[in-house]
């Protein structure tokens, strides 16, 4: 074929660097973004900080009353604690706040003042070394003690068995199979009490044995933790009445004595991080209609450099090229956080305006609605409104919710309409928590008391939100 030339007219989009960062700076959270703004104050000059302002922080109706909240409701409570009953080993543990001392100056200074110090904490590993050189040992027994120690894991278990340790010594130890059974002995009668345990049921008969013989109900829970734990975990309560010979009243005793164990009893000396929410804006009510405002303590400050770019402005020669294009970016940068934040506003207005029941009565009141009702209103892309509603924060008199915890889907009526996926998990949360524990309601139970009010939603529906709430099923809820 003969080469030919031809004029062909399309349309394409294409991303500026400019729209690419304000993309990017839109779904980052705002600990994300205020550390990407730290790396771009390092890498242009143009670009500088603005004086805060004091006294900056949140609404003075937030700050009060609300030092406490916590973020929204999660689906189990944050502050239950767990039962040993239930042997929820992999629960989260709740350390305790640091210990804050005080120093006080020496009579010679004039500035006469109290500096915080925090207690030094030390690690399990060692809690547990410094008892074992206490120790009338001899040295090839405290070796023997160390080494199980290093194996001990955070919660206080042994995590291999004694075969696969007596593995790791060398032979020319010599070292026999008693040896390291002693060993044990030595590490379970260290403190905490359970400590070296190589299961649930070892760690808490260690803490039952470590109590004074004359406590009442000691002999029935040792035997039941020895023998019959899984039953307790099933609360197959009929059952280890006729296994331990008891009738309720004694049955509710060695329960409660078990339940006052600790299943991880290194838990204490772990050290948490505390990981904390900055919420981009925050919601009250103003004369009678919810208004959400910014966060202005989430939001960076920042400015122009005036000395480079008054330099900038007189010198406009070709050699100033390179600051003339940071000058350009670090516009950029200011108009984009200032466009980020504006975004954010007002996807927030929206879903308030929307979800205005919810706050006025909670999350029974909470309404269906997706992404694409918020994107039609403010004549926005759906993939925009995700971007927002992805970390980031809003601070309301009933906790901090993520944005997207206002979007959910529906389940039908009988009347037509629709209730949302959030309202029927706070009812069945409040019909579970006001049930009958001798005679906990069932999911088909439970189906028919939302069929009452109007609500058709399916028994496998309920197990599903019920699960997803971690409500355990009617016969792990079943007291004696």
């Amino acid at each position: 074929m003969k080469p030919t030339l031809q004029l062909k007219l399309s349309q394409h989009l294409t991303l500026t660097p400019q729209l690419q960062q304000s993309i990017r700076l839109l779904q980052l959270s705002t600990l994300e973004l205020n550390a990407e703004v730290e790396r771009l104050l390092q890498e242009n000059p143009l670009l500088e900080k603005a004086d805060e302002e004091d006294g900056a922080s949140l609404p003075a109706a937030f700050t009060t009353g609300l030092s406490t909240s916590a973020t929204a409701d999660t689906p189990s409570d944050r502050g239950e604690a767990s039962s040993a009953a239930d042997l929820d080993l992999n629960a989260s543990a709740t350390g305790d706040g640091g210990d804050w001392g005080s120093a006080s100056g020496s009579g010679d200074d004039d500035d006469d003042r109290f500096i915080p110090q925090q207690v030094a904490t030390s690690s399990l590993r060692d809690h547990l070394n410094e008892q074992v050189a206490l120790l009338s040992l001899p040295l090839r027994d405290r070796q023997i003690v160390s080494a199980m120690i290093d194996a001990v894991d955070e919660d206080g278990y042994l995590t291999i068995s004694l075969e696969e340790l007596f593995e790791l010594f060398p032979e020319e130890l010599g070292l026999d199979a008693d040896e390291l059974s002693i060993g044990l002995r030595h590490l379970q009668h260290l403190e905490p009490a359970g400590v070296g345990a190589r299961d649930a049921a070892e760690c808490l008969a260690l803490q039952l044995k470590a109590l004074p013989e004359s406590t009442p109900l000691r002999t029935e829970a040792l035997r039941l933790v020895e023998h019959h734990l899984p039953l307790l975990a099933a609360r197959d309560f009929g059952k280890l009445k006729r296994l331990l010979h008891t009738d309720d009243d004694g049955l509710r005793g060695v329960r409660s004595l078990i339940m006052s164990l600790n299943p991880r009893p290194g838990a204490e000396f772990a050290t948490t991080e505390a990981n904390y929410v900055i919420p981009d804006v925050v919601v009250r009510k103003l004369r009678g209609r919810w208004v959400a405002a910014l966060n202005e303590a989430a939001m960076p400050k920042l400015r122009l450099n005036r000395i480079y770019a008054d330099i900038l402005t007189r010198n406009r020669e070709s050699s100033n090229q390179q600051l003339a294009a940071q000058l350009q970016e670090a516009k950029w940068l200011i108009r984009n956080v200032q466009q980020r934040f504006e975004t954010i506003l007002r996807v927030s207005q929206a879903i308030v305006d929307r979800q205005r029941h919810f706050f006025d009565h909670g999350e029974v009141a909470m309404r269906p609605m997706v992404l694409r009702e918020i994107a039609e209103i403010l004549s926005l892309h759906e993939s925009t409104i995700s971007r927002v509603t992805t970390q980031k924060y809003m601070l309301t008199p009933r906790g901090t919710y993520e944005l997207k915890y206002f979007f959910g889907s529906h389940v039908a009526t009988d009347t037509g309409g629709a209730a949302s996926a959030t309202a029927i998990r706070a009812l069945i949360k409040q019909l579970i928590g006001a049930e009958d524990s001798k005679a906990p309601l069932t999911d088909s139970r439970i189906a028919d008391l939302l069929g009452d009010q109007g609500i058709v939603v399916a028994r496998r529906t309920i197990a599903k939100y019920r699960e997803a709430l971690q409500i355990p099923p009617v016969n792990l809820r079943k007291a004696i």
